[in-house]
């Protein structure tokens, strides 16, 4: 394996963090929420700028006559078909994370706008402000990062690295070299850590659901026994070929995935759900871009606390799996032109996101204001068993969870895939396609990462280990942008 000294400084890093995990995971997650805490009391605003800003960019680039550029040669052409690239680009950047909060996050979300008014604006406020965490935003983070490693990646010959458009734009001089070797060092240890926090979000979902369908078994017994049968999982399609082995799964997961969501459209209180997804897209097309803006400000302490343990984390956590899910997406885009990139990553993902919270948090919603409202008091106690409590009132629940056990299986696999196979491409300063032994020895190391924040245990702290780890990159991403403006207005003039 090609090792140099940002490998050996990663590693230590990461295996740090893993080490500090497994022996002392309560201390880790307290330090990391208190860092956190600290950042978003004295950035906040900077944040939801930056998130903005990167959804201005994508929108002026699509538009623009930048947007026929093409990424790689005039006559490249897209090595994937388009259902199968959005599939994975959906797969790597966000999968498990939907069948975890389909429900939890918008019922959440209300039981603290509730105590501030009245429940119908309450619920159709929390389910705006879940539009808004998972919608343009963040896919607007997404794209311009993976945009910005692919123009440099297929269309100025660079390898696939962060530090990449800072040396082509600037030029090769010992101060570009320097800041661009951080770039890399910090974009290694945000993937790692970012990635191994959602496998233990997966861990979590997959062992309530297990324990759900097996009577008299508690989740904590089957913590490891999901973590190992993870592990091993992963490690076969890593050690295969990309398009083979990412391709098959992302696309099984989305069947499934999509297969449950319509049928608790159709079994589900069908007219309901509708209503609230034509309105709730509407208020969320036409409130996004002054919500963006948002800091929360003005309003009592419950009110910011729960704004930066939420939206504020949110556009963190997207931060901290940009390097790996835009090194992830470039690499799969070859031949595709920049205002088709954009278009595919934000509007497509944005698209099924707004459907799928619509249903699962709108059955959350009918639950509350039109029945006994128990799913809420589930929610309140155990945000894993969320979405197998609200499955088990629909016909067929024992197929509709195991659907959901196998579906956030698949999504975690493929995660810990891409951002293996992405991790290997630094390893080996950007190879397109780096050997098998790399991305084994990568997987390994995302396991160990992943067994620590297991051990972490909850998942508000496991997101403040995340945010600890993106931190940088609130201030990397922009500088990545500003060096594609450069190169294309350079390449306009040529």
């Amino acid at each position: 394996m090609q090792t140099n000294p940002l490998l050996v400084v990663a590693l230590a890093l990461s295996g740090a963090v893993a080490l500090w995990g497994i022996v002392d995971p309560q201390g880790l997650g307290a330090l990391a929420a208190r860092v956190v805490s600290a950042q978003f009391a004295s950035r906040g605003w900077f944040i939801m700028l930056e998130a903005s800003a990167l959804l201005f960019a994508a929108i002026f680039l699509g538009l623009s006559r930048f947007g026929d550029v093409r990424l790689g040669p005039d006559d490249a052409r897209p090595e994937f078909s388009t259902p199968a690239w959005i599939a994975m680009l959906f797969a790597a950047g966000m999968g498990v994370g939907l069948l975890f909060y389909g429900a939890a996050e918008p019922l959440t979300h209300f039981d603290t706008l509730s105590r501030h008014t009245d429940r119908q604006p309450a619920a159709e406020y929390a389910m705006f402000m879940t539009y808004l965490n998972w919608g343009f935003h963040a896919w607007a983070i997404y794209g311009m990062v993976g945009l910005v490693i692919a123009y440099f990646a297929f269309r100025r010959g660079r390898p696939f690295l962060l530090s990449a458009p800072l040396i082509d734009s600037l030029g090769e001089q010992r101060w570009t070299r320097t800041l661009g070797w951080l770039f890399d060092l910090m974009a290694i240890f945000a993937i790692a850590v970012g990635l191994a926090g959602s496998l233990a979000m997966g861990v979590f979902q997959v062992r309530t659901g297990l324990a759900g369908l097996i009577d008299g078994l508690a989740p904590q017994h089957l913590t490891y026994p999901v973590f190992v049968a993870i592990c091993v999982a992963f490690f076969i399609p890593l050690r295969r070929d990309l398009g083979d082995g990412m391709a098959r799964l992302s696309d099984l997961a989305m069947k499934i995935a999509i297969g449950l969501m319509l049928y608790l459209l159709i079994v589900g209180p069908t007219a309901s759900l509708m209503n609230g997804i034509v309105s709730g897209f509407g208020r969320y097309v036409f409130y996004v871009v002054p919500a963006g803006f948002t800091t929360a400000e003005f309003m009592g302490r419950e009110i910011v606390d729960w704004f930066e343990a939420w939206t504020l984390n949110y556009m963190i956590w997207w931060l901290a799996w940009s390097p790996f899910v835009g090194v992830f997406i470039a690499r799969i885009s070859r031949g595709r032109t920049l205002r088709e990139f954009l278009a595919g990553v934000i509007l497509a993902p944005t698209l099924f996101s707004i459907l799928w919270f619509g249903v699962f948090g709108g059955l959350g919603f009918f639950d509350i204001l039109h029945r006994d409202g128990t799913l809420a008091e589930v929610n309140r106690s155990d945000l894993d068993a969320t979405t197998f409590a609200l499955l088990d009132r629909f016909p067929l629940a024992w197929l509709t969870q195991g659907a959901t056990i196998v579906a956030a299986f698949l999504f975690i696999v493929t995660s810990v895939v891409s951002a293996g196979f992405v991790l290997a491409m630094f390893a080996t300063g950007g190879d397109e396609n780096p050997s098998v032994r790399v991305r084994t020895v990568w997987g390994a190391i995302l396991g160990a990462l992943g067994l620590a924040m297991v051990l972490v245990g909850d998942v508000g702290l496991v997101r403040s280990v995340i945010a600890v780890a993106a931190m940088a990159f609130v201030f990397i991403t922009p500088v990545l942008v500003i060096c594609l403006f450069r190169a294309l207005r350079r390449e306009g003039r040529e």
